[in-house]
């Protein structure tokens, strides 16, 4: 069976198949519209709650993180030592601290990215 693909996936976002310069130069320009609007909208919105970081606001955020890792990964060891036999409630609340964790690591990275972007105003 043959089949045909009138769309191609770049940059996880699809764009058809054109050749038409002007046609492409225009879709370029359409996609840059897009993306202000979203930087835009992203600046004021975030802008209103998170005004500037700086330093020791990261820092606070990376130790928060370091303890969430280390709760988790310390829970690990304390079942470790209990034997092979787990309980669900052990688990539960390892699974619960690596939530815990992968919440708080995922805030610190949405947080950079945010200043990366120019959402946020950072001070060194």
């Amino acid at each position: 069976m043959t089949s045909y693909s009138t769309t191609v996936k770049r940059n996880d976002h699809f764009e058809p198949e054109d050749n038409d310069p002007a046609a492409q130069r225009k879709r370029r320009g359409h996609l840059e519209q897009i993306d202000y609007t979203a930087y835009a909208c992203n600046r004021e919105v975030i802008g209103q709650t998170i005004q500037h970081v700086d330093a020791q606001t990261f820092q606070r955020m990376a130790v928060v993180a370091a303890h969430a890792r280390v709760q988790w990964v310390a829970e690990a060891m304390a079942i470790s030592k209990t034997g092979v036999t787990v309980t669900p409630d052990r688990v539960a609340r390892l699974a619960e601290l690596h939530k815990a964790f992968e919440e708080v690591s995922e805030a610190y990275e949405a947080l950079r990215r945010m200043v990366e972007r120019g959402y946020v105003q950072y001070s060194g």
